[in-house]
Order: C-alpha cells, then sequence, then structure tokens
C-alpha cells in the first residue's frame, strides 16, 4: 500500500511539473470531450457554410416572384422546383431568402463584434492603465452611452442617414464596446499592480511596451470569451431593427425583415415566420455553446488539465 500511494505521490508531481499544453491543443482537446462544444461548432459551421456558398446552394434567385406561388406550404412542387420551405406572400422561395438572410446577420455579428471588441479592448487599456482623468472621462461615456436609449439613437441616425448595413453595424458598435471596455478596465487594475509589472516599469519599460507585451496578452481571453456570447445578441439586435423596419432597406432579404413580413400572414402561413425564427433561434444557441467553450478553455479559473 507504501509502495501505491508513492508511486501515485511520485507520478502526480510528475504530471505538475510538465509543461502546459499549447492553448490551440486544449481547444483541441476540449472540443473533443464537449458534445454542446460539438453542436454549437456544428450549428455556426452550417450558418457560415450557408453565408458563404449562398449562390450555390440557393436554388431559386431570393428575389423571384410569381402570383401563381403565393404563399404555398412547404414541400410543394411546382414550375420544376420543389419548394422546401415553401413560399411568402409574393411568391419567394423562402428557402433560398433564408439562405440569403444568414449572410445579413452574419456581417452584421461579426463585424460589429470586432469594430466594438476593439474600440473596447484599447479604452479598457487606456482606462485601467493609466487612470486618474483618462479613467474618469472613459467610465463617464461608458455612462453616457449606456444610459442613452439604443433605439431612439438608432431611429435618430437612420432618419438622418437613411437605411443601410454598414450604419446598423456602427450603431450596434458604438452601443456594444462599453460592455468590453468595463472588463477590461477592471483586469488591467488588477494586472498593473502585479510583481512583474512593477519590475518591467522599474527597469526602465516603456508604457507602450508593458501594455502590448505583458497586459494585452492576459485581457485578450476575456475579449474573445464575450465576443462570442454576444455574437448571438448582436444578431438578435439586428433581427429586432430589422423586424421593426430600421435595419437593412427591402428586398434584400434579412431574418428580421422576413419576421415582419410574414406576421401578418401568420395564422394562413405559419411557415413564413416559423423557419427565419428557428434560423435565429438555432444560431443564438450555437453562439452560447462555443462561448460557454471558449470560457472554459480559456479561462485559467475554470481550466483543468
Amino acid at each position: 500500500m507504501k509502495d501505491d500511494r508513492a508511486q501515485t505521490a511520485a507520478f502526480d508531481e510528475l504530471q505538475d511539473d510538465l509543461p502546459e499544453p499549447h492553448w490551440s491543443v486544449r481547444m483541441l482537446r476540449s472540443l473533443g470531450q464537449q458534445k454542446s462544444a460539438q453542436l454549437g461548432v456544428a450549428i455556426l459551421a452550417l450558418v457560415v457554410f450557408a453565408a458563404l456558398f449562398a449562390p450555390l446552394i440557393s436554388p431559386m434567385d431570393p428575389d423571384s416572384q410569381s402570383l401563381t406561388r403565393v404563399m404555398k406550404p412547404p414541400l410543394w412542387e411546382g414550375e420544376g422546383h420543389v419548394f422546401v420551405l415553401g413560399t411568402d406572400h409574393l411568391g419567394r422561395d423562402l428557402f433560398s431568402r433564408l439562405i440569403y438572410g444568414a449572410r445579413i446577420s452574419l456581417i452584421v455579428g461579426l463585424s460589429a463584434t470586432v469594430m466594438a471588441g476593439s474600440l473596447g479592448l484599447m479604452l479598457g487599456l487606456l482606462a485601467g492603465y493609466y487612470g486618474g482623468k483618462i479613467d474618469y472621462l472613459i467610465m463617464r461615456l461608458v455612462d453616457f452611452v449606456l444610459s442613452f436609449p439604443f433605439v431612439l439613437l438608432a431611429l435618430a441616425a437612420i432618419g438622418i442617414l437613411g437605411p443601410s448595413l454598414w450604419l446598423i453595424v456602427t450603431l450596434i458598435s458604438l452601443r456594444q464596446w462599453t460592455i468590453y471596455a468595463r472588463i477590461v478596465r477592471g483586469n488591467v487594475l488588477s494586472l498593473r499592480e502585479q510583481e512583474y509589472i512593477i519590475a518591467s516599469r522599474s527597469i526602465g519599460g516603456s508604457n507602450l511596451r508593458i501594455i502590448t507585451r505583458h497586459i494585452l496578452p492576459n485581457v485578450i481571453a476575456p475579449v474573445i470569451i464575450i465576443g462570442s456570447l454576444y455574437l448571438g445578441r448582436l444578431i438578435v439586435i439586428e433581427a429586432g431593427l430589422s423586424f421593426l423596419g430600421l435595419g437593412v432597406p427591402p428586398p434584400t432579404p434579412t431574418w428580421g425583415g422576413l419576421l415582419a413580413e410574414g406576421r401578418s400572414y401568420l395564422y394562413v402561413s405559419w411557415w413564413i415566420v416559423t423557419f427565419p425564427g428557428l434560423a435565429i433561434t438555432l444560431t443564438v444557441l450555437g453562439s452560447n455553446l462555443v462561448g460557454d467553450w471558449l470560457r472554459d478553455v480559456l479561462d485559467p479559473r475554470l481550466r483543468t488539465r
């Protein structure tokens, strides 16, 4: 028994001395162990594939109209085609419009995530590292942005400039960067008091070097986690704006626009709103599952070997 315990203790000590695996190896190992993460990656991969190859996958032109096939149910056969998801009130193929709508959702979600994350990361680093007046001004700006109604801002901007894809991306980014800034600032406030930061400063390390070489690598993981978790939320925001008529103008298909077009025909053509709603739900689910997985992999407090 004593020999077994000694061998076990020696093995555990040897495991502790092994170098930590590379982050890519940890991600692959974790992905292979978590079924929920695999489901999330599969959903997002399917949406990305549909968006990238929409012209090849789509059986018809998403804007092609015909009064002879108005509001046909799913799996309806006519004009030499099988309309898998049926048609809408103008006779357009719902499956084709759903695929092309994925493009808008992903463009808005990913672009707004990158823009908001970059802006929030930069301002959070400045506020947390320098403190003082810079921190005060940035945090008061955060409070102002959070207190201003987003829908009112969207109404005013779209009313003045007109609806467009990149205006929607910009508006969403200008609202969402505050989340990144607050979290990054909190992490930097604790990191700047660490001994290795003080040592680097004492030997003459410049502020730029300390921020880029020592602080930034330690705060980038929370930014990635937030971005993956909030991707689904941004897609929902875009769909909500399109539903209210504040999104990308028609005839460009968007998931929110499909919901808005089909709400008047809900009781006679349920499929017009059901399938876009399912697409939004599944995409948000995939984003949340991937976000939870990345949090488990990248957060050192949750990491286990």
